[in-house]
C-alpha cells in the first residue's frame, strides 16, 4: 500500500470499543498480570518507529536514536512512566510523545546501557530496518513532530492492514486477500478488476462486491485501531481525519 493514499468508508454506526491503550496501560499499571504487559510490550513494539523517526529526525545518529528509543521503552515497560497514567489524558499518541520529551531533556545523558536496561529486556528490533525505512523522510524537511505523526499514523493503517489479512487467511482465503489488497488503498484502474477476476474464476462485477466487502472491513478495524488511541469513541472521525491528512500532506 502507498504511504499518501488511503480510502476509508464511511463513519459506521453502533461500533463497541472496549479495549484501548489507555486501559492496557492502565492494567499493567495495576496488575503485575503477565497478559497485561505482553499487551504493553506488543504496544511498543507497534509504536516503536514512530519514536525511533521523530529522535532521529531530531539530530540524533542511528546508534544513539536506536538505544535512546530501546532506553525509553524499557522504562516504560518497568512502568515508570505510566504510574500518574488515567482516562483523562487525551489521546494517546500525545501522552507518549510527550512522555518521549520529558524522558529526551531529563533523562538521556545518564542512559548508558548498563544504566538503562534494567529488569526487563530490550525489545527485539531491527534498527537499520528502520533507518532504511525512513532514508527518504529523514533527508526531507519534515520536522520531528511531522515524522512522528506520519510514523504513527503508518503504523496504525498496518496493524488494520494485518489484522483483515488475518482474517482472511483464518477463513481460507489469504489468496485472495492478495490479489484486492492493492484496491484497498487506490480506486481501481480501467480492466483491473477484470484482471484479478480471471485470476479468481469469477466476474468483475463479483470482484467489485469482495472489494467492497473488504474496504468496508477495513475501515471497521482502522476505526478500531484509532480508537484504540482516544478517550472516547466520539474522537475517532476527527482522529481520522487528522491521520489521512498527515499522510497525504
Amino acid at each position: 500500500m502507498s504511504e499518501g493514499e488511503h480510502q476509508v468508508p464511511p463513519p459506521l454506526t453502533n461500533q463497541r470499543f472496549v479495549t484501548t491503550h489507555w486501559s492496557v496501560v492502565l492494567a499493567s499499571k495495576a496488575s503485575d498480570a503477565r497478559d497485561a504487559d505482553e499487551a504493553l510490550e506488543q504496544l511498543c513494539r507497534t509504536y516503536w518507529g514512530a519514536l525511533y523517526g521523530y529522535i532521529r529526525r531530531a539530530g540524533h545518529p542511528p546508534a544513539d536514536a536506536a538505544d535512546l528509543t530501546q532506553a525509553f521503552f524499557a522504562r516504560f515497560l518497568e512502568k515508570e512512566f505510566i504510574q500518574d497514567v488515567d482516562r483523562q489524558k487525551g489521546k494517546f499518541r500525545s501522552f507518549l510523545l510527550k512522555t518521549l520529551n520529558h524522558f529526551l531533556a531529563d533523562e538521556w545523558r545518564h542512559a548508558h546501557a548498563e544504566k538503562r536496561a534494567g529488569s526487563h529486556p530490550a525489545i527485539s528490533i531491527n534498527a537499520e530496518d528502520w533507518e532504511t525505512r525512513f532514508g527518504h523522510e529523514l533527508a526531507s524537511d519534515l520536522t520531528p513532530e511531522k515524522l512522528f505523526e506520519r510514523r504513527w499514523a503508518m503504523a496504525l493503517f498496518e496493524q488494520a492492514l494485518a489484522r483483515v489479512r488475518e482474517e482472511s487467511v483464518q477463513a481460507g482465503k489469504g489468496a485472495q486477500f492478495e490479489l484486492l489488497k492493492d484496491f484497498l488503498s487506490s480506486a481501481s484502474s480501467d480492466g483491473a478488476y477484470a484482471t484479478v477476476a480471471n485470476q479468481l474464476s469469477v466476474n468483475p462485477g463479483t470482484v467489485a462486491v469482495l472489494v467492497h466487502r473488504l474496504r468496508k472491513r477495513y475501515g471497521e478495524l482502522v476505526r478500531e485501531e484509532i480508537a484504540h488511541t482516544v478517550s472516547s469513541p466520539d474522537e475517532v472521525e476527527a482522529e481520522l481525519r487528522h491521520l489521512l491528512g498527515v499522510l497525504g500532506g
